[in-house]
């Protein structure tokens, strides 16, 4: 029987995909469930799963882009699996001889030995070609033979001024879907949102004060890191509430409010940023926001995030600090307001009760779309995310760090 496997919906607004990569090639027995392609949507990279076992014949080639529906290819299923042994011990007799091209293919252009042997420069022209970087097979040698004296090395200019001998190669690759169509709402956010920055400063010392007396205690209860993104997110969470401008967006000519807060948090994937959402971030304890996080960026890392796991928020989180970063301006992620970037702390001198001192301090910026936040909105809830994240203990753990750890 030969089974015709078409390309599932990833998501009600996705129409097409397009094949990233074959993981079998044709005419490979397949297992059901195994993982045989890489698809990619416009909003996530996902694997496509055999849905029988059988013979693959492949109807789609890489880079094809496949309507959701259409057949991508065919499974015999009535096909015998073949011994295990057989297919394995070709592949291994094959690559031996894959390596001995390898190795032989350096022997076929011994060029620059063969150029010094016929144009043999006097040991004092090679000592200057050497230091002018110029290979003797650009020289013309006026001496007996064309031999290169030391004249023609002094008169020797290298082209256009420049070194000569390094590499000048060049790659070019198609884009994968996702990456075309993160580029083209990077340029809309840009192009049609009225967008502004605005940053601040925060002294982190309490919050550091605060880790290192409990980490320890919350990784042996829960399990999790006590990290930043924690702290920062009931921070956010708690400002979208006191400013729900931030927490809202345009649709047209009509402002949709929520009363809820989807927090994006932006995390590095095998394919790329992607931006996974924490659902009902303000109902989170520091446990949940933690093991929530965790959990998204494992199956981020894994290739096993959803669309539906990437669709939805409300307002984004970027912590560009752990790259290094000292600040940025952050670009909304449409059809969002509002973006919170997050940046390396540093030891800065700040002033504190009228003296001098040096504390942990990290830079922070939101970016906003000034058509439905104005500039009392977007400061406020800035200053409001910097006093919580400065006064941890009291503002959002309500004066007993234990009870709101949990421990």
């Amino acid at each position: 029987m030969i089974l015709e496997m078409k390309v599932p919906s990833p998501g009600e607004s996705i129409k097409e995909v397009e094949i990233a990569t074959w993981l079998v090639k044709d005419g490979d027995y397949v297992e059901k469930d195994q993982a045989i392609a890489e698809v990619d949507s416009d909003k996530a990279t996902l694997e496509l799963p055999a849905e029988a076992s059988g013979i693959i014949t492949l109807k789609a080639e890489e880079g094809d882009a496949v309507a959701v529906g259409a057949v991508v290819c065919l499974i015999d299923t009535s096909a015998a699996k073949p011994s295990g042994a057989a297919p394995a011990a070709e592949v291994k007799a094959e690559a031996p001889k894959a390596e001995e091209k390898k190795v032989e293919a350096p022997k076929a252009a011994p060029a620059p030995a063969t150029t010094y042997a016929t144009q043999a420069p006097s040991p004092a022209a090679r000592k200057i070609l050497d230091e002018k970087n110029i290979q003797p097979a650009a020289i013309v040698g006026t001496g007996k033979g064309g031999r290169i004296t030391k004249e023609d090395a002094v008169n020797a200019i290298p082209s256009m001024g420049t070194p000569t001998g390094g590499t000048r190669g060049s790659e070019r690759t198609k884009l994968s879907m996702l990456r075309r169509k993160v580029a083209e709402r990077l340029v809309a956010a840009k192009n049609e949102t009225a967008m502004l920055t605005t940053f601040n400063e925060v002294d982190m010392t309490n919050i550091y004060a605060l880790r290192a007396e409990y980490k320890d205690a919350f990784k042996d209860k829960h399990g999790l890191g006590l990290g930043f993104m924690s702290f920062f997110t009931k921070a956010v969470t708690r400002a979208l509430q006191l400013y729900p401008d931030v927490n809202s967006m345009i649709d047209g000519q009509e402002k949709i409010a929520y009363d809820f807060c989807d927090i994006s948090v932006a995390v590095s994937g095998p394919k790329g940023l992607m931006v996974p959402v924490m659902r009902n971030a303000e109902t989170l304890s520091f446990r949940g926001v933690e093991a929530e996080i965790k959990r998204l960026a494992l199956r981020a890392r894994d290739g096993q995030i959803t669309v539906d796991e990437m669709t939805g928020g409300t307002f984004t989180i970027s912590n560009g600090g752990v790259f290094g970063s000292m600040l940025s301006t952050p670009i909304i992620n449409p059809p969002q307001s509002g973006i919170l970037g997050m940046h390396n702390v540093v030891d800065r001198p700040i002033v504190r009760n009228g003296q001098i001192v040096i504390a942990p301090v990290m830079y922070v910026a939101l970016s906003y779309d000034h058509r439905i936040i104005d500039g009392r909105e977007s400061v406020g809830f800035l200053v409001a995310v910097k006093e919580a994240l400065e006064n941890p203990g009291e503002i959002l753990m309500g004066g007993n760090p234990k009870k709101a750890l949990e421990l």
